[in-house]
């Protein structure tokens, strides 16, 4: 096997080649976007209001997504959207607390902790 320079060059070039190659590949990998808990609109949560059942609640917000059996007192409902490649989600997180079967106060917009 002769040394001559096109063949010093070639396989530098080949590597090149492959580095390119699997750098573009690798960007066109489809990420779905997550989607997980309640996505609730401004008007639904603005109509919870204090006093109502927790009937009344499940009807306009639909169901919880935790109910903590330790906790019957609270439903946290918890909204969570990552699109696609993004690395920032969409995160919100409202909490109704009940005395009994009435809404004793809601709170809107808790911080959640990014993960």
């Amino acid at each position: 096997m002769r040394n001559t320079p096109d063949h010093n060059l070639r396989l530098p070039l080949l590597l090149l080649a492959i580095m390119l190659l699997a750098t573009t590949v690798s960007g066109c990998v489809y990420r779905v976007d997550v989607q997980q808990g309640n996505l609730l609109e401004d008007k639904e949560i603005e109509a919870v209001k204090i006093g109502m059942t927790r009937s009344q609640v499940r009807f306009l917000l639909g169901t919880p997504a935790v109910a903590d059996p330790f906790h019957q007192d609270r439903w946290d409902y918890i909204y969570y959207f990552r699109q696609g490649r993004r690395q920032i989600a969409d995160r919100a997180w409202l909490i109704v607390f009940f005395d009994g079967d009435r809404v004793r106060e809601v709170q809107r917009d808790v911080l959640v902790e990014p993960t």
